[in-house]
């Protein structure tokens, strides 16, 4: 026999309700993740205490977590029960994460964030090589038919949070540390300045959807998870754009922040 669960914990069913009976359970096990009664991380209760609880069969415990999976507020782990999600740990702050110190310090925007959070930074999956521009990307970077393409992937603490290929111009770009593996302290934003192209703004499109199949495998998505596509564009102090970067997040692992003048 299942233990009971703690005295308030969950509430009962509305037999009167017209809402399927694995939705009441959902929305009440969703209310406790929301006020905090089950905590980031925390195991829920089991199939059997639920079955026990609410007098209902195991496929319909199964559905309520399904439910809960698909919005991404929690996760399975095989023989081990259903966990809430752990809340997104990485802030990107709009307004600083291109700021010039931390390129003169040596350091990408993703090592900052990466820092700002006490977690380990890591790089893999990377590619560099020249390739016929896009038709979008041509049209963002000024027409040009050639790029210098870099992919990678980026994680933290191991896991993969974001996927990211940036498109630069050949002629800035071939011959230099840029096309090199390892573009050097500060990143690839250090070498452009060092080449003569200050950077002066930046321009960022963002849409969240579901992710394909290709970015689940890549970004080990778990069911329900979005991501967040974001494209941006460099452009220097003579208004030339210098590079265009397509980066797909996790979107359980980012809170995009922005500071947004008044006037």
């Amino acid at each position: 026999m299942s233990p009971s669960l703690p005295s308030g914990l969950l509430g009962d069913l509305d037999p009167t309700s017209d809402r399927a009976v694995f939705r009441q359970i959902a929305d009440q096990l969703r209310e406790a993740i929301d006020r905090g009664r089950f905590r980031e991380g925390e195991k829920l209760p089991s199939e059997a205490e639920l079955v026990d609880h609410y007098g209902v069969s195991r496929m319909t415990v199964r559905n309520s977590f399904s439910v809960l999976q698909g919005e991404g507020l929690v996760h399975a782990e095989h023989g081990k029960g259903v966990f809430v999600r752990p809340r997104p740990p990485v802030r990107r702050l709009a307004s600083d994460r291109f700021a010039r110190r931390h390129r003169e310090q040596g350091k990408s925007a993703f090592i900052v964030e990466a820092d700002a959070v006490g977690s380990h930074p890591q790089v893999d999956s990377l590619e560099v090589k020249e390739e016929k521009a896009s038709q979008d990307v041509s049209a963002r970077l000024g027409s040009v038919r050639r790029v210098l393409a870099r992919r990678r992937r980026y994680l933290l603490d191991g896991r993969p949070v974001e996927f990211a290929t940036s498109y630069l111009p050949l002629d800035i770009a071939r011959g230099t540390q840029i096309a090199e593996p390892n573009p050097g302290p500060g990143g690839i934003y250090a070498r452009l300045e060092e080449l003569g192209h200050r950077l002066d703004h930046f321009e960022e499109e963002i849409r969240a959807r579901m992710p394909s199949p290709a970015e689940v495998k890549t970004l080990h998505l778990a069911a329900g998870v979005p991501v967040i596509h974001l494209i941006r564009t460099a452009f220097d102090t003579e208004g030339r754009p210098v590079e265009v970067c397509d980066t797909v997040m996790a979107a359980d692992a980012y809170v995009l922040s922005y500071q947004l003048p008044a006037t």
